[in-house]
């Protein structure tokens, strides 16, 4: 039987070689066609676009950069053109090989590292040989945190909380994807996505017992995934990003400067170690209106990670305990855990984002809402703005929205003009570059030209950027202007204008135009 797989495996390698050798033959057909057509003036112009070095071009890590010239073609387009088609059906066979670009599932060999119900925790991975470059997901999924919303959550959620039903394949998507048009920067990447079944917020290391019905061991399943990547190229590695989204963001936080010290401590000091949080900057600002915390979606945020903390044994990284001794909650919001960090991050967040809203008990339900609870939804992206006034690396949307990296349409959203994916490649130059000049980790990045890093919407309103993704109206399904989305939350632009000193017309273009 292994045999067998080994004889298919390598008869599909052999397919791939004969596509890439097809490829790289038809591409350089025309060209040397074309010297012999186009006589003597044809080879000297060749020949000086062969000595002139070509215009710069972005890379994106030295020897992974593939940047294609496509100046000798650019006098005889309409020949290229029949040339790509005839390529396209030279290499039909080859797609009908189906490469298989789905993740593939490995539950962790270490079984005594679990989820909640002490079923085998894993990962899923899709390989990409020769690449130096691994992305590791932390996925999110809210938390519980005492044995009432545990056992709520394990009745409604199991899913998160055992790998008992997980399926055998998961397909990227977003940052994830191995398509470069979806992915335009990491779609060459090792891709290694880690469920979440700890309900922890990627912290606790606490195994089941006879005395605790569940196991919370999310930061050591970060671990184990890493020790047993090492034995699949993690070794070779030149950049490992920790991502991850909601808690998974949250997580990256808490667990990036573990994941590089794991790494130094074992010998691998050539790895560099980078984090990516996304939606999981929260804060622990007042609720909108209190409740009783009696279960994960009212209970206020602080108030749940303390309760949390406790039950799930968590740990977070040493330089913040150091910094909040005795009230290590403090370390699971992202403003006071991000200057006490080694490694560099990256944050994406929304300005206005559903999650901090439903826990501040602001629930947007389809009705309109009141003026306290726009002013209060107001509030919320000045505070937030605030809070990330010190991170060198940001991409913060003034969009009404919940996770972001892992959306099919990422590259659509924009700040300032630039996507996500751009944003990201800018901060990579900026860290690569740094490596010449400070081999210590450090959030301080020189600034690259043409490179922005701090991407934060000024605008005051939740939607008032016009590449937010669409609303539809929960009633109807049918899409949203800006101004029917604001209109239908009780937004008054009379109103709004008179207190902002403006008439409504000029108020009304702003809003159109997201300014």
């Amino acid at each position: 039987m292994q045999s067998r797989g080994v004889a298919r495996n390598s008869l599909g390698l052999s397919a791939v070689r004969s596509c890439l050798l097809l490829l790289f033959i038809h591409l350089s057909a025309p060209v040397e066609a074309r010297r012999v057509r186009g006589g003597r003036a044809q080879t000297r112009r060749v020949q000086q676009q062969q000595q002139t070095p070509p215009p710069y071009r972005e890379r994106v890590e030295g020897a992974e950069s593939f940047p294609l010239d496509f100046t000798a073609v650019e006098g005889n387009m309409d020949n290229f053109v029949v040339q790509i088609k005839n390529l396209a059906q030279s290499l039909y066979p080859c797609s009908a090989q189906k490469l298989d670009q789905d993740m593939k599932l490995h539950f962790l060999k270490n079984v005594s590292v679990t989820c909640n119900d002490g079923s085998p925790a894993g990962y899923y991975i899709k390989e990409s040989k020769g690449s130096k470059r691994w992305l590791l997901f932390l996925e999110g999924g809210w938390y519980c945190f005492d044995s009432q919303t545990c056992e709520s959550r394990y009745e409604t959620m199991r899913r998160l909380m055992s790998s008992t039903k997980w399926p055998l394949t998961r397909t990227g998507r977003g940052i994830l994807s191995p398509q470069p048009e979806e992915n335009p920067h990491w779609w060459n990447a090792n891709m290694v996505f880690i469920p979440y079944c700890s309900s922890d917020v990627w912290s606790g290391a606490t195994p089941k017992t006879d005395q605790s019905d569940y196991a919370f061991m999310g930061s050591l399943i970060i671990k184990e995934v890493v020790n047993e990547l090492l034995t699949k190229g993690l070794e070779n590695a030149k950049v490992l990003l920790l991502a991850g989204s909601s808690a998974g963001g949250t997580g990256v936080l808490l667990n990036v400067d573990q994941v590089a010290e794991q790494l130094e401590t074992q010998g691998y000091t050539g790895v560099q170690v980078r984090g990516l949080a996304d939606s999981g900057w929260f804060l622990d600002n007042k609720q909108y209106k209190f409740t009783d915390c009696l279960d994960t979606i009212s209970c206020a945020p602080t108030e749940a990670i303390k309760r949390g903390i406790r039950y799930w044994g968590g740990l977070v990284p040493e330089s913040c305990r150091q910094a909040h001794v005795g009230e290590e909650w403090n370390c699971f919001f992202g403003y006071k855990v991000y200057p006490t960090l080694k490694s560099p991050v990256f944050v994406a967040q929304w300005l206005f984002d559903e999650a901090q809203l439903t826990v501040d008990n602001i629930h947007l339900t389809g009705q309109p809402i009141h003026e306290g609870q726009w002013r209060y939804i107001q509030k919320l992206g000045q505070e937030l703005r605030l809070t990330l006034r010190d991170v060198t690396a940001m991409f913060a949307p003034a969009c009404l929205s919940h996770e972001l990296i892992t959306r099919a349409d990422w590259t659509d959203i924009r700040v300032k003009g630039i996507s996500l994916p751009r944003a990201l490649h800018c901060w990579d130059r900026s860290l690569h570059h740094n490596l010449h000049i400070n081999s210590s980790h450090s959030h301080v990045t020189p600034p690259v030209r043409g490179c922005l890093l701090q991407l934060i919407d000024s605008c005051p309103w939740p939607h008032c950027n016009p590449s937010c993704p669409t609303i539809r109206d929960q009633l109807t399904g049918q899409e949203m202007s800006v101004i029917q989305f604001l209109k239908h939350m009780g937004f008054d632009v009379q109103k709004m204008a008179q207190q902002q000193g403006m008439e409504p017309k000029k108020l009304l273009g702003m809003l159109n135009n997201g300014n």
